[in-house]
């Protein structure tokens, strides 16, 4: 019988990879994982938790505002991008530690160094060689940026978070939840912001009406969104400014920001030479127990290249360990995820869009409604929250949640759990609601928008 080093070598400590090492230690397996830049993977170190600090620190300005409306006067406030950056480091060390630490605990073996598949059972890292039973790969993914010129004076998320100074003038170009979370970051905290996107709408792939609420939304509070653009180059001017060519025509900036977005971090990895299957953006082809084209090689989170969030890196790396060690085959199921956009205001969303609602499904129902927020009935604040069921015509149940407006994320987290579990429009209805809130919107929607579909 082969002897290996570990039951489980794991490529990547993120958030994949810390579930999947964790819960495999936990059921007595041994454990190695290796990270090449810091503890934590790109949420903790470059990605959600850097990236929802920035955009609470941006709603402050609104919130000083605001304040008036309430009584309140907030004479002389002043905003210092360094202190907010060096307070955002001082969190991402922590958390990094924490993990590092917990890996420590738990007898887990961390190597901080770059690894490659040299075979099956065989992971090369730096100078020396583990062999495991089991590997996972999770690895993540990481920003692109097209090969136009002038490309290197452009930044990405990534660099975004360490900017020495807050950019007067930034052009963001994409139209993903990456480039408008950004465009609302950099424009709260007092940056002139324009985002050009080459699309019909921002936020490909959510629902309409979310897409044009938004678009109205971030307008209004100062950003100029650009559609139907294209970046063709970027030069340096004299002085240190850049220029930027949008659509043939010339747009002065101090910063542009890529966020056209993401592939899966396996280049250089070994993976297809160790006969990993690998889809054509890079993605790891993996079955629905995370299992690859090899037997033993799993892959979780952004490198599979299929829904790139978090939470589902997280689930992911669960279900690995307990595929390997918890004596049962568990699969993901990846239907009906919720997300959030940190935009300014958010986005939450859950289910079916009401395109794809009446692609799959025929008939729909649609409610729907805007509002202005209490809160800004004093604020004066010209902001409106947009709330959306889509129902199935036919049996009734609530497909699809979606809302724009502030707490959307908050919000839409518990409404997933009713539209995981299949709840009905009436089921809906007779909840009674909380008053006053925006959420009780969802559980009083009475008046239908009509029927939609085939």
């Amino acid at each position: 019988m082969t002897r290996f080093d570990y039951d489980l070598f794991v490529i990547g400590a993120g958030s994949g990879g810390i579930r999947a090492s964790r819960i495999s230690r936990h059921l007595g397996a041994k454990v190695g994982i290796a990270e090449s830049y810091r503890i934590g993977g790109t949420c903790v170190i470059r990605g959600c938790i850097p990236k929802k600090l920035l955009a609470y620190a941006a709603h402050y300005a609104e919130d000083f505002e605001d304040a008036r409306g309430y009584g309140w006067s907030v004479e002389g406030a002043s905003f210092s991008w360094p202190a907010l950056i060096a307070s955002k480091n001082r969190e991402i060390a922590r958390l990094s530690k924490v993990y590092t630490d917990g890996f420590a605990r738990t007898g887990i073996d961390v190597i901080e160094d770059t690894a490659k598949l040299a075979d099956a059972h065989t992971v090369a890292i730096g100078g020396r060689r583990v062999t495991a039973q089991n590997i996972l790969v999770a690895t993540g993914g990481g920003p692109v940026k097209p090969a136009i010129p002038g490309i290197e004076h452009a930044i990405t998320s990534n660099e975004a978070f360490e900017l020495p100074e807050l950019p007067k003038r930034i052009l963001i170009v994409g139209g993903g939840y990456v480039a408008v979370e950004f465009a609302g970051i950099f424009n709260g905290l007092g940056s002139e912001v324009t985002l050009s996107y080459r699309g019909e709408q921002i936020l490909r792939g959510f629902d309409d009406d979310v897409r044009r609420h938004l678009h109205d939304e971030m307008g209004k509070k100062g950003v100029r969104i650009l559609l139907q653009s294209s970046m063709s180059g970027i030069a340096r001017r004299d002085g240190g400014t850049l220029e930027a060519s949008v659509s043939g025509k010339a747009l002065a900036c101090d910063a542009v920001m890529f966020a056209t977005g993401r592939m899966p971090n396996t280049a250089r990895l070994g993976l297809k030479e160790s006969g990993v299957k690998l889809d054509g953006a890079g993605g790891v082809v993996v079955d629905r127990f995370c299992r690859s084209s090899v037997a033993n090689i799993y892959a979780a989170g952004d490198v599979t290249h299929r829904i790139a969030l978090t939470p589902v890196a997280i689930r992911e790396g669960g279900a690995v360990a307990l595929t390997l060690f918890g004596g049962v085959e568990t699969p993901v199921d990846l239907d009906d995820v919720p997300s959030a956009v940190f935009s300014q205001p958010p986005v939450g969303t859950v289910g079916l869009t009401e395109a794809k609602a009446i692609e799959k499904l025929g008939k729909v129902d649609i409610y729907k409604t805007t509002f202005r927020p209490l809160r800004h009935t004093l604020s004066g604040r010209d902001e409106r929250t947009l709330m959306k069921l889509v129902v199935d015509a036919a049996t009734q149940r609530v497909v699809g949640a979606h809302m724009v407006g502030a707490d959307a994320p908050e919000i839409i987290q518990a409404i997933a759990i009713a539209v995981k579990a299949g709840l009905t429009k009436a089921q809906f209805d007779a909840t009674v609601g909380i008053h006053p809130t925006a959420a009780e919107e969802f559980v009083t929607l009475r008046e239908k928008q009509g029927e939609r579909g085939k």
